[in-house]
């Protein structure tokens, strides 16, 4: 098995979010491990959040289940309802299909690595219950759209 070289991954920041929202992720920023590896059924990504930093606007998804470890630093894993702090070696999972809207925050004044691992369905929608936005990932590519279904 090859072993991936992650040092010399680079660190991709910005999103696919459209304008309105993505300002919000700023301070985000991935090593896509799985794309390294070679990997199609599933993404790793080493991500790095910068202190104030969110990792996605809180969201949940019909078809892909999600995983995410804290390595370094301190996160908040805010759910519907309920946050959770999470540290080095605490680990949560949201499996496809449950809404349960979610996203981590760092709100420390350190940066926090974490391992995110995520199903790379062929087709999927995203929800996102504290914003007027949907995603929609088909063969065509993702598509954001209102809950309405008006693009932005």
């Amino acid at each position: 098995m090859p072993k991936i070289d992650i040092d010399a991954l680079p660190w991709r920041e910005g999103t696919g979010y459209p304008a309105p929202f993505a300002a919000r992720v700023g301070g985000r920023a991935r090593r896509r491990l799985g794309d390294a590896g070679g990997l199609t059924q599933f993404g790793v990504n080493l991500t790095r959040l910068a202190p104030g930093a969110m990792s996605a606007l809180r969201h949940w998804h019909e078809n892909e289940d999600e995983f995410v470890m804290v390595l370094e630093g301190e996160l908040v894993l805010v759910e519907e309802g309920t946050e959770t702090v999470l540290r080095p070696g605490d680990a949560a999972a949201f499996p496809a299909g449950a809404p349960n809207g979610h996203h981590l925050v760092n709100r420390s004044d350190a940066p926090a690595l974490y391992l995110e691992i995520g199903t790379r369905a062929e087709a999927e929608r995203a929800h996102y219950p504290d914003d007027d936005l949907m995603a929609e990932k088909t063969a065509h590519g993702f598509r954001f759209t209102r809950r309405d279904g008006t693009e932005y």
